[in-house]
């Protein structure tokens, strides 16, 4: 069924058509703390460069602090990561409290058990409609290539499966 541009709860439903695997973006605010968030808006961009991006709602309350950092950390979780991906969704609250991490490229958390991590030196950043586009030349890259992704898809996490 085709629907008018301007019905935005109409258009995030068919955007939520789309599987995505689900991140947590990670830096070092301008104070030294480790900030992050839940986000699926994250794509490759070029392997020569190696660019990735990822988008912020500029309403967001880390928008300048992610805008001022120099390195951001792209955490790729796992199918059972669901409970870490619902702890940097929810706010106001102290995402990092007793979680283990370390100090990836320029510093930005890097969490064990991920599918993938991709450390970036922030290159640019775009303003686009209603969020920031950020692009990142990726330093260094992980990946554990035995563990299932954490998907979303139309409002609810999903798992992989293989197809007959």
């Amino acid at each position: 069924m085709t629907q008018p541009q301007n019905d935005s709860r109409a258009l995030r439903n068919a955007l939520g058509r789309y599987a995505t695997g689900v991140t947590i973006v990670t830096a070092i605010d301008p104070d030294g703390h480790p900030i992050g968030l839940t986000v699926n808006s994250f794509a490759a961009v070029s392997l020569e460069p190696a660019l990735v991006l990822w988008c912020l709602d500029n309403k967001s309350h880390n928008l300048e602090a992610f805008r001022q950092a120099t390195h951001h950390a792209i955490n790729v979780l796992a199918a059972d990561q669901q409970d870490l991906s619902n702890r940097f969704a929810t706010w106001p609250a102290d995402r990092f409290a007793g979680l283990p991490w370390h100090a990836g490229a320029g510093g930005a958390p890097v969490f064990p058990g991920c599918c993938a991590t991709f450390e970036m030196a922030k290159v640019t950043e775009h303003a686009a409609g209603d969020h920031t586009i950020f692009v990142g030349s990726v330093e260094r890259f992980s990946e554990t290539p035995d563990l299932a992704p954490l998907l979303f898809h139309a409002g609810r996490y999903r798992e992989l499966a293989e197809l007959a």
